[in-house]
């Protein structure tokens, strides 16, 4: 971001009561653009998501340094009476809470959206759950693989004929923190034309369930149930991937004029003629037996001199990359999407950069993940405590 511009979401005070990946997840977008999100933690080791993943540097996991950019730390007991007492003073000032614990925990600790309405008429509330706060599941917790399982996502996912298949990006908690940024944005903007403010509730299997767009069309019509597929589309072929002789490349002919494009472009323009191959929905039905004699082809020519033959005929076309190869890619670079900031004990680290792109209003990452408690003497100072106040409610183990 240049120098002096404004972001978006400048003077936006938002209160994170969250852990691991969803609500932080929803509070890193909101933060990326502007907003004051204070992550509330508990003193005791704070998130969980600071103590998990594969590689830690400064004693931070780097799931957390990406996942928290952009934040303020407050380390404190909510359980305590006093750590009650504050807490209901930073809600009084915030315009929206994310709370990602399972329906009923905030409730029952005094912090719960009717208690909080009391006190901030205009408070946006969002609460992100497994199943979400009404159903006969609504008290369950929710993981994001239980989410991809009850959402139907995993029953075509994969290889026809094997296994269930996992998706490695959880997809149901992300989309859950996509959906309620979304969901908070346009509750404050109905509370800049009314003053009031309202509960959000969102789950995470409906938020995976919420993306299955080709799919329902597939099944509310006549109740086709979906199958794996690999790679290939639903509703079009070709549209997937194919081997090369020295790796993989993706094809997007989803249209008749790319179809024709492909068939030149590889020299099978015989393939234009046959019957099972003419039209999309031949082809969508057929993409078994298009695929495998699309392979034959393919495997005769090394992917880079495919992809240059296939971008010469304007066909829809990419290299399948490692994330080295993609975080090395020039377009990748020019897009800005690994960037650098400085972390208070890890030093120098990547984390990954946005991609909305706003001209009036860029965001970015001006700050780095949070140490635990890092921020607790800035922001009670900011409520109007003092340094002895502070100090006291550090000696009596409210506060880290």
């Amino acid at each position: 971001m240049t120098s002096g511009q404004e972001k978006a979401l400048e003077g936006v005070r938002v209160l994170e009561v969250c852990q691991i990946m969803a609500g932080p997840f929803c509070g890193a977008l909101l933060g990326d653009m502007g907003a004051d999100v204070i992550k509330v933690e508990k003193p005791n080791g704070g998130d969980d998501a600071r103590h998990i993943g594969r590689y830690f540097s400064g004693g931070e996991g780097h799931g957390f340094m990406n996942l928290n950019r952009n934040k303020r730390s407050l380390a404190i007991d909510l359980k305590s009476e006093k750590g009650y007492a504050l807490f209901l003073e930073l809600a009084a000032s915030a315009d929206a809470l994310i709370e990602n614990f399972r329906p009923g925990t905030m409730e029952r600790l005094g912090y719960g959206y009717e208690d909080l309405k009391r006190i901030n008429p205009g408070l946006i509330y969002a609460s992100i759950s497994g199943y979400g706060h009404t159903g006969p599941y609504r008290e369950r917790g929710g993981f994001d693989l239980v989410a991809q399982g009850l959402s139907s996502l995993m029953s075509f996912t994969g290889e026809p004929g094997r296994p269930p298949v996992k998706i490695p990006i959880p997809v149901c908690d992300l989309n859950a923190g996509i959906y309620t940024a979304f969901s908070i944005l346009s509750a404050y903007i109905y509370k800049q034309r009314t003053g009031k403010g309202q509960k959000i509730d969102t789950a995470l299997v409906d938020a995976g369930l919420g993306y299955t767009f080709w799919q329902a069309s597939q099944f509310f019509p006549e109740g086709e149930v979906p199958t794996p597929r690999g790679s290939a589309h639903e509703m079009t072929a070709p549209y997937q991937a194919f081997k090369c002789s020295d790796g993989y490349l993706v094809l997007g002919a989803a249209n008749q004029p790319n179809w024709v494009r492909v068939c030149k472009a590889i020299g099978r323009e015989d393939f234009m003629d046959r019957d099972e191959y003419k039209t999309d929905k031949d082809r969508a039905g057929n993409y078994l037996a298009l695929a495998e004699e699309l392979n034959e082809v393919f495997v005769k020519k090394h992917r880079d001199e495919w992809l240059a033959i296939l971008e010469k005929a304007e066909v829809p076309c990419g290299p399948i990359l490692d994330m080295q190869e993609a975080f090395d890619h020039p377009q990748i670079q020019a897009r800005e999407m690994a960037v650098e900031v400085d972390h208070p004990t890890a030093g120098r680290i990547k984390v990954l950069g946005l991609p909305p792109k706003l001209s009036e209003t860029p965001g970015g990452v001006c700050r780095p993940s949070p140490l635990l408690g890092q921020h607790t003497n800035e922001i009670l100072k900011e409520i109007g405590k003092s340094d002895e106040d502070i100090e006291r409610l550090r000696s009596e183990g409210v506060l880290v």
